[in-house]
């Protein structure tokens, strides 16, 4: 046993230097250059590892060997060990300073479209080499015009739900970092496991609304990109101090609601509901299909029957979480020979009483024949 033991050990040992090699490379790279030339998906891994800073993602994905789902759980295991000093103040978006600001309900909005830096518009043709652009002075002016949300719009003559209901109390939600998930959960519970939720599971889950498993018809609102300042409060000053920026994405969708009789029993008049998603860092995908799956999940608050997976609040939360999917898949690969040999003795148990059965049926066919 002593032998084998230290035998695991070595060969362990020896994976992790081979590991090590292959990360290596011809040519080493540094993290600053992960952190500048690969921005989105930095922000990725700092959305679903729940802590805001690039440069420790960018270490993170150098390590992994751009393994995104590993450099999530090097970054959650990481945050683990910060020390935590009290909390900040909700971020204010609504006068969010917006490097990219788009709606694709209104044409012509108060403050503009301003299309910024974006995939939307390209070829998708691969280039041979990259070169930096020559970037006209015009392009990078911030426009100080006010931007009031589409939303806020629609909420002058009530066509949207209020942001707010009139009984809307604002209770500290539960950390999903330090307390196990509860179901039903609240809202903003949920909006918390969303933003942590793996991209591509939540762009299916959205994707698979739009085609008809679910009861929306979404329009987004408005999508925007840009830089908020945070605040800290500070018990011992009796007041917010800011403590710095950082950049988010944040969606509004906006959905039908042919109105009725809601979950309290209140009578709705015929009006749009949202849907909203707000994620660190550029993820517009990842803030679009949250909004989408979060107008989902709202099903009971509207009455709406609850017949596909995106609705399903259980089903959605519990396999959103790509470090807990990763756990459960990969732990496949570890040792499971007790267990195997528990199955693989009553396999050959059951195919022993099978052959039995089959061959004594085949004697009494014959023997009637």
């Amino acid at each position: 046993m002593y032998v084998a033991v230290k035998g695991g050990e070595k060969a362990i040992a020896n994976a992790h230097a081979l590991l090590a090699k292959r990360g290596a490379g011809e040519t080493r790279i540094g993290y600053g250059q992960v952190r500048d030339q690969l921005g989105v998906l930095v922000s990725r891994v700092m959305a679903e590892g729940s802590l805001y800073d690039p440069d420790l993602a960018a270490k993170a994905l150098l390590q992994a060997q751009g393994d995104v789902l590993e450099a999530v759980t090097l970054l959650r295991s990481y945050r683990t060990t910060l020390p935590r000093f009290g909390t900040t103040a909700a971020i204010d978006t609504a006068g969010l300073p917006a490097q990219r600001r788009i709606s694709a309900t209104f044409k012509d909005l108060p403050g503009g479209q301003q299309l910024g830096a974006t995939f939307d518009y390209t070829h998708r043709l691969l280039a041979d080499e990259l070169e930096t652009p020559d970037i006209p002075a015009a392009a990078t002016t911030q426009d100080d015009a006010p931007m009031p949300r589409i939303t806020d719009l629609l909420g002058v003559d009530a066509l949207i739900e209020p942001e707010r209901p009139d009984d809307w109390t604002d209770p500290d939600p539960a950390d999903l970092t330090r307390e196990p998930t509860v179901f039903p959960m609240s809202r903003a519970e949920r909006l918390q496991a969303l933003t942590r939720g793996d991209e591509g599971f939540l762009l299916s889950l959205g994707y698979s609304t739009q085609r008809g498993f679910g009861r929306t018809h979404p329009f987004a609102g408005e999508v925007r990109v840009g830089e908020v300042e945070v605040f800290f409060d500070a018990p011992e000053l009796g007041f917010e101090v800011p403590i710095g920026r950082i950049e988010v994405t944040e969606c509004q969708m906006v959905n039908q609601f042919v109105g009725g009789t809601d979950a309290t029993g209140a009578e709705r008049p015929p009006q749009f509901t949202r849907g909203y998603g707000l994620v660190f860092g550029r993820a517009e995908r990842k803030a679009m299909s949250m909004s989408l799956v979060d107008r989902a999940l709202r099903h009971e608050e509207f009455a709406e029957r609850a017949v596909s997976p995106a609705q399903d609040e259980e089903f959605v939360i519990s396999h959103a979480d790509n470090v807990q999917a990763t756990g459960f898949v990969e732990h496949l690969k570890l040792p499971h020979y007790v267990d195997f040999q528990g199955e693989l003795v009553l396999i050959r148990q059951l195919h022993r009483d099978f052959q039995e059965r089959t061959a004594a049926a085949q004697a009494e066919e014959a023997a009637n024949v």
